[in-house]
């Protein structure tokens, strides 16, 4: 068991691992991106990488508090779903309602690896294993999808 200040020493330290890993990477469009915090440039869209002592998980969340403009969203996201799992080179589980931990709804397409520890330093490799091919695919179906929800925006 570890206290909460190695608990926020190992995932600082992890996160901090992993954005220097993934700082020379170039984005699909040849920037320098941010990869911990990706901006899509979408209110409410994210993509969020999560980690903790059970599994990791990386998610495209649509967090919007209009449940009917999260849904249109969602759908939109469904019509490019070919181009989506093509990109990824695998299939993403889709949520179309789904709670965090304070109640609050949204929806997400995501990926879960289990079992993984992001406190234990071994584990490290597999995470960023996990979390990097699978970020810049991300970026690269954003950089073709994003044009599609400018008029949601």
């Amino acid at each position: 068991m570890y206290s909460k200040a190695e608990v926020t020493q190992l995932r600082q330290a992890f996160w901090t691992a992993f954005g220097q890993y993934m700082a020379p990477v170039p984005s699909a469009e040849g920037e320098t991106t941010n990869w911990i915090n990706y901006k899509t440039g979408v209110k409410h869209l994210y993509f969020r990488m999560q980690a903790d002592n059970r599994q990791a998980t990386i998610a495209i969340e649509l967090s919007h508090p209009d449940a009917g403009i999260r849904e249109l969203f969602f759908e939109q996201f469904r019509e490019l779903k070919g181009l989506l799992h093509e990109t990824l080179g695998e299939e993403w589980t889709w949520e179309a309602e789904a709670a965090d931990a304070h109640g609050v709804p949204f929806s997400r397409i995501y990926k879960e690896l289990s079992p993984v520890n992001l406190f234990s330093r071994d584990d490290w490799p597999a995470l960023i294993s996990f979390f990097k091919p699978r970020m810049i695919a991300l970026d690269a179906f954003w950089a073709d999808a994003q044009y599609t929800f400018e008029a949601l925006k």
